[in-house]
């Protein structure tokens, strides 16, 4: 009975340890997990991640006036930390590498704010993902409706974040014209595109 209870143990230990250590691994990675039809799931933890720079009332197209104007939103945006430590090594962003941008209200009165403004209500996010297997364009975006805790990719033929980034990405199809620590890291590593005159 002693050696049969010896030879549970370390059974049982080997079973717990294969149960925990996947589930740990799993909870802290960071890149893209795809469902079935290309769909995201939704990072729960990109806030986590490397933050790169924030931007209030930020628009790519002409200025639409508005009869009753509103307060400008906050555009909050994360990197996967893997992608980031490529990047300051590189200067390029690594396949698999996984953008999310946070859209957040902004509020100019409460608490002791007399003046500015400071970040409110998550509005929606939005990722991108480079996967030079799974997208003919190399890059995917996913906007994220609501509480969707997955989303599918824009099709490119429809979607205007795809040809604006394609067209107007300082790095790789990205923005990093408007990411000021990461802006001198290209300059540095001599992988920044110029930027085409109709968009200056």
């Amino acid at each position: 009975m002693k050696r049969i209870a010896l030879l549970i143990v370390p059974i049982a230990i080997l079973i717990a340890l294969g149960v925990v250590l996947p589930a740990q691994t799993q909870s802290k990675t960071n890149g893209p997990f795809f469902l079935a039809d290309n769909q995201l799931v939704r990072p729960a933890n990109y806030r986590e991640w490397i933050w790169v720079s924030s931007g209030l009332g930020m628009t790519y197209g002409p200025r639409k006036q508005s009869a009753t104007p509103t307060e400008p939103r906050f555009d909050n945006v994360f990197v996967t930390p893997e992608a980031y430590r490529a990047f300051m090594k590189t200067g390029k962003w690594p396949n698999k590498t996984m953008f999310v941008l946070e859209i957040r209200s902004s509020q100019s009165h409460g608490s002791i704010n007399k003046d500015g403004h400071f970040q409110g209500d998550l509005v929606t996010i939005e990722a991108e993902v480079k996967d030079e297997s799974r997208f003919a364009e190399k890059w995917g975006f996913f906007p994220f409706r609501g509480n969707e805790q997955t989303a599918k990719p824009a099709p490119p033929a429809t979607t205007e974040c795809l040809s604006c980034h394609s067209r107007n990405g300082a790095v790789d199809n990205t923005f990093v014209q408007f990411y000021p620590t990461l802006l001198e890291v290209a300059k540095q590593k001599g992988t920044l595109k110029p930027v085409p005159p109709d968009s200056k």
